[in-house]
Parts: structure tokens; sequence; C-alpha cells
């Protein structure tokens, strides 16, 4: 078991290397580049939005993971199509050879490529939406940017998604001639998915594990659905994995408003106190409330289910939750750890106690690397 849990970090560790892939797209303040971890969150959390199954959602948080080796293809800019595929294979090939489920990934990750089973076309639906969406939602979008978006839904790949997701299409053609769209379903989820991309300039205490910057909380909120596909093997009696995985796309929304609260911050703003825990309610009520009112109140039971850490879901959610940021620290050097003056003790009473209730066989492995760590 050891060796195999030693295999599967080692896997999670390469996948953080997709939050340094940037993208042709920009962030919807336009403050910078999409990076493809990002992406990968945003188009899993407008699968979701947008019902897709659990099987679609998990193709799209590894669709991308072979971008670490080929980079990022602008669909506007000539390519080798033979030479790439190619090449996206032999990644694909060892970077899911790093995991002991290398066959089933590999499997997945050729399901959504070949685009023809009803999961991979909805999969494919929404990563090809998606860009576009990205550029007409924001407040400004660059001229350059919506000429490729109509290039795109002229001639490009998104052209078929004229027949396929006629509604969808519609509103971006009249968002490309600067009408407004009616207040309906469709533009209440987008609406929301526009505010959801906020979610990528929240910064957290913890690096990547280059240690070259801040993680933010849509790449964690990635990398942590990406734990929860990974680890499914660890989930407990009565876990249904597919449902954890939506719970940690949404489950740091609420940062938007109230931003990261460092697990080991002391004082009134501190994790888990009765001030932050009023705020990420408040934050929850407007940002689920985008959404139509169904909808809202489902993702809002979501949200507060794992909040809450009763039901085997949310037990199992809170242990990746708590798991994955000590990864990103052994890995990085404990650069937040040492900001915030953490001792093994500290690891081992705020979140082995968590990891321990969720995933027990986790816990006993990472206990040995932070000690180590530590001594």
């Amino acid at each position: 078991m050891s060796d195999r849990i030693a295999r599967q970090f080692a896997f999670l560790a390469e996948a953080d290397r997709l939050k340094s892939v940037d993208r042709a797209n920009v962030l919807l303040d336009l403050s910078r580049p999409e990076n493809s971890a990002e992406h990968s969150w945003h188009v899993a959390l407008q699968a979701m939005v947008f019902g897709a199954s659990d099987r679609a959602i998990r193709m799209l948080l590894l669709h991308d993971l072979v971008e670490i080796d080929t980079g990022d293809q602008p669909i506007h800019l000539d390519h080798d199509a033979p030479a790439l595929a190619l090449a996206e294979v032999r990644a694909a090939r060892r970077i899911f050879g790093l995991s002991p489920d290398c066959n089933a990934l590999m499997d997945l990750w050729q399901e959504f490529e070949a685009g023809t089973s009803a999961d991979a076309v909805m999969a494919k639906r929404m990563d090809h939406s998606q860009p576009l969406f990205q550029v007409l939602l924001a407040p400004q979008p660059l001229p350059d940017h919506l000429g490729i978006v109509r290039a795109n839904l002229d001639g490009g790949r998104a052209a078929r998604l004229a027949a396929e997701w006629p509604e969808a299409m519609a509103w971006a053609r009249a968002a490309l001639s600067g009408s407004p769209g009616a207040d309906d379903d469709l533009s209440r989820r987008l609406r929301f998915l526009a505010e959801a991309d906020g979610l990528k300039s929240v910064l957290r205490a913890n690096l990547l594990i280059d240690g070259s910057r801040r993680e933010n909380s849509a790449e964690h909120s990635w990398h942590l659905a990406l734990y929860a596909l990974v680890f499914a093997d660890l989930a407990g009696p009565g876990v249904d994995v597919g449902r954890v995985i939506r719970m940690l796309l949404l489950h740091d929304l609420v940062e938007i408003d109230v931003g990261d609260v460092p697990l080991h911050s002391a004082g009134g703003q501190a994790h888990g106190s009765a001030q932050i825990q009023a705020a990420e309610a408040a934050a929850a009520l407007r940002i689920f409330g985008l959404l139509p009112d169904a909808q809202a109140r489902d993702f809002l039971a979501l949200w507060q289910e794992f909040e809450a850490a009763a039901s085997p879901d949310a037990i199992f959610a809170k242990a990746l939750d708590r798991c994955q940021p000590v990864i990103q620290n052994l890995r990085s050097g404990g650069i937040g750890w040492i900001d915030y003056g953490v001792t093994f003790r500290d690891i081992e009473t705020r979140v082995g106690s968590k990891i321990s209730l969720g995933a027990p066989d986790l816990w006993q492995w990472l206990r040995g690397e932070v000690e180590a760590f530590f001594a």
C-alpha cells in the first residue's frame, strides 16, 4: 500500500506543473494569462453547472495534463496536427505512467481525445465553449480576442456547436454583436461562471511545488478534485467519489469574497472562527444565488455539507483538503509552514486528525513524511 500511495503522490506532484502552463486566454479582469490548471478547474465547474456526468467531469480534470510537456496550442495559430497528436500521446504515457492506475487514466484521456462517447462529446463541448465564454463574459474583452472568437464560431472548432448547443451559441452571437442577453437560466449560469473567475486571483499561503509563486484557490480546487479522482481507492464505505469531486470543485468559491484563511492563522480572523464562518456563509448565499433558483439551492446545500463535515462524502473531501497543502509544503521546502511557525504537533493536531477520519491509510503514509521533514 505504501508504494502505491507514494506513486499516487508522485503523479499528483507532477500534475502541479500544469499550474505553470500559460494559455492564450486571459482572466476576465485582463490582469494576466489564464493557465491550464485554472482552465481545467473552470471547465470542470462549467460542466457541473450544465449537467455533465461524473465521467465527463473526470475527463476534464485530466484532459490538459499533456500540456505539461507540449504546452498550450492556441486555436488561432497553425500547428502540425499529426506531430502534435504524437507528442501528446508520448506526454500522456509519461505522465499517467507515474500513477499506479496509469491504464485507467490513459483510457479516460484517450476516450476524451476520440470524442465519440456521449461523455466525451459533452466534455469536448464544455472544453471548446469555455474559451469563448472566457472572452465574451469579460467586462472589456480584448478586440483581437473577439476576432478569434468570431473566427472560431464561423469556421473553427466551435462552428459545430451551432447545431450541438444552439442556445449557448445564440447567446455568444448576441454577445459579439453587443446585444444584451435575456435574464434566463443560461444567462444566470454564465454570470455565475464569470463570477467564479475571481477565484483565480485569490492567493493561498502555500507555494507551487517548484517554489516559483503562491498557489491560487482555483488551482487548488482543480488539484484537489484530481486528488479525489486519484485516491478514490482510499474512500471509505458509502463515499460517492463523483459527488466528492463536485463538492471540491466549488468548496472554495466563498473565498472570492472572504479571501483565503490559512489553516494555521490565529486571532479573530482565524480559520474556523465565528467571524469567518459568518462571512463565508454570506458569500455562499451571494455567489450561489447567481444561479437559477433550484441549482442555487443544490450547490449551496453541497457547500454546506462540506462545511459541516459530517457525511461520508464530506469527511473524505475534508481529508483531501487537509492533505493537498501538506504535499505542497513538503515538496516546496515548507515555506508556508515556516511563515506561520507551524510545528509537527500543529500538523498532527490540525491536519492529521481530519485526514485520519476520512483516509487513515493516507495519514499513516503522510505522517512519516511530515515527521521526517520536521526532524
